[in-house]
């Protein structure tokens, strides 16, 4: 029996394709009228597609990878043999203070208290409280406050108390005060110690951002003329049946390693210009 076109044995070379004595021209050609039909293959026939251009890219890549070593080994060359060539010299002037010390007598005068503000926030923190009005009364707190103290008026305390063990904090000093039977106003200086990192920053840029995404102030509130990051917000009017209105309006403020926050709370509508005015006394003082 002639063996079927396209087949190949089990022994056979992949590539034969075996022709019977008898045919015709050649054992794959096509009748002239027959169309485009495809060649027939045996169920078990092996189609084996053949691998081309394997060698031609692989030479191509050997030859990239010659010309880059070699190119490479010319450039140095060419640069190892020339001249260094001196750099422009830069453009600084020179520095201010002297080569050596200056004789005995003729130091500068240390900054006075006034133009040093690192000197002002390493002494009392109490004395930069901003002082209460002459018609307000103290209303709780005005000192130094203990960090549990401090922690517990946060709606968290344990999350409050944990976040100033880690960020160092340093001492703490507040003043509150009540004008009339209602309006309350309590500023409080937190100091951080600088091993802390960011302490003060952070506790800013935190409530801050609570007080945006609680959605009862006004929008992202306004900055604090004379900070870089220092922002106060205006609250709208809480009421519950039973309960007199109640308003509140915040200022946070970074200074250096101290954290300035003011809460003013009252029954009636709290202007801007208030907490605005507070803002900026307590800050000029630091």
């Amino acid at each position: 029996m002639a063996p079927v076109t396209g087949a190949v044995a089990p022994d056979a070379e992949p590539a034969a394709n075996p022709v019977a004595p008898d045919a015709g021209p050649a054992a794959n050609s096509v009748a002239p009228d027959a169309g485009p039909t495809a060649e027939p293959v045996a169920p078990d026939a092996v189609v084996r597609p053949r691998r081309r251009g394997l060698r031609t890219v692989g030479l191509i890549a050997v030859a990239a990878v010659i010309g880059l070593v070699g190119g490479t080994a010319v450039g140095y060359g060419i640069q190892a043999d020339r001249e260094p060539t001196a750099l422009p010299p830069l453009n600084q002037p020179g520095l201010a203070y002297p080569a050596k010390a200056l004789p005995k007598g003729q130091e500068p005068d240390p900054l006075s208290a006034a133009e040093d503000h690192q000197a002002k926030a390493q002494g009392d923190l109490r004395k930069l409280l901003l002082p209460k009005p002459a018609s307000a009364r103290i209303d709780g707190q005005d000192g130094w406050e203990s960090l549990d103290a401090y922690a517990d008026d946060f709606t968290r305390p344990a999350g409050a108390l944990e976040f100033e063990l880690d960020a160092d904090i340093r001492r703490i000093a507040t003043r509150a005060w009540r004008v009339g039977p209602y309006k309350r106003v309590e500023i409080t200086l937190g100091q951080y110690r600088s091993s802390g990192g960011m302490g003060a920053s952070e506790y800013v840029m935190n409530q801050q951002r609570i007080a945006i995404s609680e959605g009862r102030s006004d929008s992202l509130g306004h900055a604090v003329k004379g900070s870089t990051n220092g922002r106060y917000f205006v609250y709208p009017v809480r009421r519950q049946a039973g309960y007199l209105d109640a308003y509140d309006a915040r200022a946070f403020i970074q200074h250096g390693d101290i954290a300035v926050t003011i809460i003013v709370y009252d029954t009636k509508k709290i202007p801007e210009s208030e907490i605005r005015s507070l803002a900026e006394r307590q800050l000029g003082r630091l």
